[in-house]
């Protein structure tokens, strides 16, 4: 297929675009980041857009029989509120009118755990079950995770005015070479010491999400459906039932587990509907003190990563 990604510089983006390259699609990326004219293109193509525009969308959507949408401000607490609500939610929606009326066939919208509300929320609270699911009631407070809800309201919006289909996947705390031990060493060395988490301990793997939006652009699955991707195991590597026992005490009920160490957030759903099955764990890449093994650490340092790569193809 030939498939646009947007936001092509993220972390994400450029994981999606090496595993896009690998699989024989066609790929084009887009972002805000200016292009290196004289360097021409290698295995993907790139434009310089910025979707907030609704002419860049329309012009980068064009031709595309996919489009994964990757393009966000991150988080919000590093640009003000009103700039994430209005990037993010601007962004999605020019997508989404571009791929209606330039016939594309799919959009995957890359969501986010965080539509739980639980993540950013400034008056914190925590769910009641875990592991939590599609089922879970989304009560966003933050610019970011209200910005991703109504995101996928806008997939809604979109499947129900055309024949194009959409996934939102809803990935976790995204992990790659470049930030696990900055990120999860807290979780591995002191699991019952560091801060609680409300996402029980769960993760994502950024080649595990490069492959499970693939798969999501490849699926025939008619309509919108929205599906967590998360790892198989939780980011402490302990009993899951162990770690929300202290630091939740009977607050939170545990249910079912397809194993001891699994993560607080079930990935059944895109297990079912698309075939994802989590093949990294974070034991790939780091020791049990939480620092970075030397295979990895090699591979960052020599720009080997598929991260690395993906940014290199457009280039």
């Amino acid at each position: 297929m030939q498939i646009l990604v947007t936001g092509a510089h993220g972390k994400v983006g450029a994981a999606t675009i090496h595993e896009l390259v690998a699989a024989g699609h066609l790929v084009t990326g887009c972002d805000v980041v200016a292009p290196v004219y004289e360097g021409g293109d290698f295995a993907a193509h790139y434009v310089q857009a910025d979707l907030t525009d609704a002419g860049d969308a329309f012009a980068v959507v064009r031709g595309a029989d996919a489009v994964i949408h990757c393009a966000a401000l991150p988080e919000p607490t590093r640009n003000s509120p009103a700039t994430v609500f209005r990037n993010n939610l601007m962004a999605t929606f020019n997508v989404a009118e571009a791929a209606v009326r330039m016939g594309v066939d799919r959009v995957v919208n890359v969501s986010s755990e965080t539509v739980t509300g639980m993540a950013f929320a400034e008056r914190r609270f925590h769910a009641t079950t875990a592991p939590l699911d599609e089922s879970t009631e989304l009560r966003p407070q933050d610019p970011y995770a209200l910005a991703k809800a109504f995101g996928e309201q806008l997939m809604d919006a979109m499947v129900a005015r055309s024949d194009v289909t959409a996934v939102s996947i809803r990935p976790s705390w995204v992990q790659w070479e470049g930030n696990y031990e900055r990120s999860l060493r807290p979780w591995v060395t002191d699991p019952l010491g560091s801060a609680p988490s409300e996402s029980f301990w769960s993760y994502i793997d950024i080649y595990d999400l490069a492959h499970a939006l693939r798969l999501a652009a490849e699926t025939g699955l008619r309509g919108h459906e929205a599906m967590y991707i998360v790892s198989a195991d939780n980011g402490a590597g302990k009993p899951l039932r162990e770690l929300i026992a202290h630091h939740f005490g009977e607050e939170v009920t545990v249910g079912a587990l397809p194993r001891e160490d699994a993560g607080g957030i079930s990935f059944a759903k895109a297990e079912q509907l698309i075939g994802y099955r989590p093949a990294h764990t974070w034991r790939d890449y780091l020791g049990e003190d939480g620092l970075l093994l030397d295979a990895p650490r090699e591979r960052l340092a020599r720009g080997e990563t598929g991260v690395q790569r993906g940014r290199a193809a457009l280039s």
